[in-house]
């Protein structure tokens, strides 16, 4: 068992964040250029919703991550800053504003994202299978990533969701099997492995991301990375979860750089393609590399 500095919640509570998680503000021409489209097109985008420590980084290259369906889920996670609640009827038009927008800034790789939407049948399947196509036509040299919400099962739904023309589909496990029942309430472990096994089944690239820090054992990560390379996925990243608000679950420890080192190995070993494992790290990082793993 591989032993590095962590910081406790008990030091969290009297210290600062260690140096290796400060980020830099949001500044410059094209931050404010993407500021600007996503205001003008009234799009929701998970960099701003979830807190993103790389907001900053990823507008200033004129790029962005965009939530589609609302920014209203129907799901109470715990790790989550996005509202909860019980969401208003989509937007119909949604799908063609986003694919303009994405036209507009002229991106080479494409990132949607979306809130659960239990609450429809088709979990919201058709915003999703319209918004790759119109995106596609609009910018037929650009890549997409969907990182899709857990269908409950609805393989139907699941597979329209992907069959638009996406070059990655993503779907966060989120922690460790043991966590998920006060990390994700009203998810399951095995349908999340299930959902990407379906997904590789398909035919697409699969990918899928992971919180440390939430009091995850050294060998349960393990165990989840074997799970993931036994069920078909090709790329995980790895990243510190960072408490969005005092009502939100709490940091339990903060991992050490040469941890992460450690895991994007470990994971590599394990069978996985691509490992993108670092404190900052989050689903959408760097994505615009996952494309020909």
């Amino acid at each position: 068992m591989i032993e590095l500095p962590v910081i406790s919640q008990e030091e969290t509570q009297r210290t600062k964040k260690p140096n290796w998680l400060r980020v830099k503000l949001p500044v410059g021409k094209e931050y404010a250029k993407v500021r600007k489209l996503v205001d003008q097109y009234k799009l929701h985008t998970i960099c701003e919703s979830g807190n993103c420590p790389n907001m900053g980084e990823c507008w200033g290259a004129g790029t962005a991550t965009f939530m589609i369906l609302g920014n209203v889920c129907t799901r109470s996670c715990s790790f989550c800053a996005v509202a909860t609640g019980r969401p208003p009827e989509y937007d119909t038009d949604e799908p063609r504003r986003v694919a303009e927008a994405i036209k507009l800034m002229g991106v080479k790789h494409a990132v949607l994202t979306s809130v659960n939407r239990d609450e429809l049948k088709d979990r919201g399947a058709e915003i999703w299978h319209n918004t790759v196509v119109e995106t596609k036509k609009l910018s037929p040299e650009t890549t997409i990533e969907t990182l899709i919400p857990d269908v409950k099962s609805n393989w139907d739904a699941l597979i329209h969701m992907i069959n638009a023309g996406q070059e990655v589909v993503s779907h966060n496990m989120e922690t460790v099997e043991r966590l998920y029942r006060r990390v994700r309430p009203q998810a399951k472990y095995e349908r999340s492995l299930e959902q990407i096994k379906r997904t590789k089944e398909f035919g697409q690239r699969t990918k899928t991301g992971i919180m440390l820090g939430l009091g995850e054992t050294q060998d349960e990560v393990y165990k989840a990375m074997d799970d993931l390379a036994a069920h078909g996925c090709d790329i995980l990243t790895l990243g510190q979860y960072l408490q969005p608000t005092k009502m939100h679950i709490e940091v339990a420890e903060f991992i050490h750089p040469d941890m992460f080192d450690h895991y994007r190995e470990e994971g590599l070993k394990r069978g996985l393609k691509y490992v993108e494992s670092g404190p900052l790290v989050r689903s959408s990082y760097h994505a615009e590399r996952h494309v020909n793993v």
